[in-house]
């Protein structure tokens, strides 16, 4: 069962994955980027970052969409997280069973609009989450699970 798709481009980090974790009920954790899965020291800092009782999975963006779509994950309580909205766009447009979108840290890029504490959008940003809305998706945006959810579709 998937309980959260969340854009973070630092991916897994102390309070962060401690705050989720926790307030979903996760017990495996889906490092879903390209990047990541070719670096070792980078799997490794994030083995060494999960909270205690908790399963890391570390795959690429297609295969962590075959493997939700395949079944394999359902035993779990998922949290996904992965580094960019496009990441999270080609997730959740090939998962049918993914309905929402929460975004915690899109990093500062040249031109970007900040739109909340640690969450910059590009035009680029904008109309993919445009998009993602008017097909249904619930796009939100908070860092802490605790913090007020704030839905973008109120916001760009």
């Amino acid at each position: 069962m998937i309980k959260l798709l969340r854009v973070d481009h630092r991916l897994l980090h102390g309070q962060v994955a401690f705050s989720w974790t926790n307030s979903i009920g996760a017990d495996c954790i889906l490092v879903a980027s390209d990047k990541v899965v070719k670096d070792e020291i980078w799997k490794t800092t994030l083995r060494l970052g999960k909270p205690a009782g908790v399963k890391l999975v570390i795959k690429g963006i297609q295969d962590s969409i075959d493997s939700i779509n395949s079944g394999k994950t359902d035993k779990y309580k998922l949290l996904i997280v992965v580094q960019t909205i496009e990441d999270a766009e080609k997730i959740a447009s090939n998962c049918p069973v993914i309905k929402s979108i929460n975004l915690g840290g899109v990093k500062h890029v040249e031109g970007a609009e900040q739109i909340g504490k640690s969450v910059y959008l590009t035009e680029e940003n904008k109309r993919i989450i445009r998009k993602l809305i008017e097909d249904g998706y619930e796009v939100e945006m908070r860092q802490l699970a605790d913090d007020n959810k704030k839905n973008l579709a109120n916001l760009i």
